[in-house]
């Protein structure tokens, strides 16, 4: 049986963000916006659990996920109302391979969906205009700098398995970089 979503978790993502600038929040690493988030909505969610790093087999036995841990987790007393959210924060280049992290944020938050959670989001926070412009828009750059949708199978970009390993994602999603302070953008990608 599925529970109707009763927390928009864009609407708080995008709130947190209005808030930071605001109040001067600093976000120096994807660490802190980990914590920075994680006290906001725990701020604002009463009669909701808001923990850091846990394991999907504390929700689920099917763990068998592209990932193991969560970055943020909402839940309430018996576990019927589950959402996730999993936070990207890259600050040292690689723009092709953190594209690639994006995706596997995105694959993850669908398998979680899967296995019962109530709603998921993958969010990104980026400082460096390559990760959302510039003048090469092949492979996975096309996702990000030209369609603003993330869809099919997404070929690894570089290194080992460069064109060879690959992630398929079910759904389609449509996204739009949001502007923040200092030119930093951001995206909310709920599943």
């Amino acid at each position: 049986m599925e529970v109707e979503a009763l927390l928009d978790l864009r609407k708080f993502v995008e709130d947190f963000f209005m808030y930071a600038q605001t109040n001067k929040v600093e976000i120096y690493n994807e660490f802190s916006l980990q914590h920075e988030l994680g006290i906001f909505l725990r701020d604002r969610l009463l009669g909701y659990k808001v923990q850091f790093e846990r394991n999907v087999s504390y929700f689920t036995p099917d763990n068998k996920t592209i990932k193991k841990e969560i970055d943020i987790t909402i839940f309430n007393e018996d576990k019927s109302e589950r959402y996730a959210i999993e936070l990207k924060c890259p600050l040292n280049g690689q723009y092709p391979e953190q594209m690639y992290s994006f995706v596997k944020d995105i694959k993850f938050m669908e398998e979680l969906k899967d296995r019962g959670f109530t709603k998921t989001a993958a969010v990104a926070l980026v400082s460096d205009r390559p990760f959302h412009e510039g003048r090469n828009n092949e492979g996975i750059y096309k996702f990000f700098r030209e369609e603003y949708s993330v869809y099919g199978s997404i070929f690894k970009p570089t290194g080992v398995g460069k064109n060879k390993d690959y992630i398929t994602l079910t759904g389609r999603y449509d996204f739009a970089w949001q502007d923040l302070s200092e030119g930093r953008k951001y995206y909310v990608i709920e599943i």
